[in-house]
């Protein structure tokens, strides 16, 4: 299995942090952002990694990533998103890349310590989202469940204004490589844009859709609040010592 780290966009809500950088250069710690989604595909044994990147900073990454050997990245790609398509158009970048082979989708602010090795070895086909329950899930795609049998998803809202669920689609998924027939056939969202939300239901569609909850800690890091909060979990975890006034954050 390939992987592919989507690391576009401008970072609007993190403005003036990201006037300069790409959001996913932003450090979190001790590493730059986009270091920690790169460590949990190595960690499960994926060693062949797609970044995706676009916007005005898309050159920071070569200096900051270089090659990939210094995380453990065997071989390292680099694609450009043109404009802001949606998380399902920078994954239509890497089509090619993946080879007819499934692929391990991560985005590039998330933050996590699980281990996803065993999902991944005995992925074969279909897809599976991973999920955490979150205090907000109205900023994610958000699970809903089938009331007969609550193991089952039924289909994924995009950030719905009443949750049907507390859970979020942590933006890590696993695919076949149908995935990319899916992205060409959905349509664009009102705003323009190809959703991964979209591909997902269209894998509910064929009833070949799976889910795990992702164990450890897990955090997006595209607003200020989800920025710090990682900031406070990696800083308190990689010294060992209590972060004062973080317990509300983690």
């Amino acid at each position: 299995m390939k992987g592919v780290v989507l690391a576009g966009g401008l970072g609007t809500r993190l403005y003036p942090l990201t006037y300069a950088t790409n959001k996913h250069l932003l450090p979190v710690y001790d590493k730059p952002m986009i270091f920690y989604p790169i460590t949990t595909l190595v960690q499960a044994g994926i060693k062949e990694i797609m970044v995706v990147t676009g916007g005005p900073h898309a050159g920071d990454f070569i200096a900051v990533l270089k090659n990939g050997r210094e995380l453990g990245v065997k071989h390292l790609e680099y694609a450009y998103q043109e404009r802001e398509g949606g998380i399902a158009e920078a994954l239509s970048l890497c089509e090619d890349f993946a080879d007819g082979g499934n692929i391990a989708v991560i985005l590039g602010d998330n933050t996590t310590d699980a281990d996803i090795s065993e999902a991944v070895a005995s992925f074969t086909s279909g897809a599976m989202v991973f999920l955490r329950p979150v205090p907000d899930p109205e900023r994610f795609g958000v699970p809903v469940f089938d009331p007969q049998d609550p193991t089952r998803i039924i289909a994924i809202e995009e950030k719905p204004a009443q949750p049907k669920s507390r859970y979020a689609v942590t933006g890590l998924y696993l695919y076949d490589h149908r995935v990319f027939d899916i992205i060409r056939n959905i349509k664009p969202s009102a705003r323009g844009e190809l959703e991964i939300t979209d591909v997902n239901n269209a894998y509910i569609a064929m009833g070949e859709l799976r889910w795990a909850e992702l164990g450890g800690f897990w955090s997006d890091a595209g607003t200020f609040e989800s920025l710090f909060r990682a900031n406070a979990y990696w800083a308190q975890k990689k010294t060992k010592r209590p972060c004062e006034d973080f317990s509300a954050y983690l």
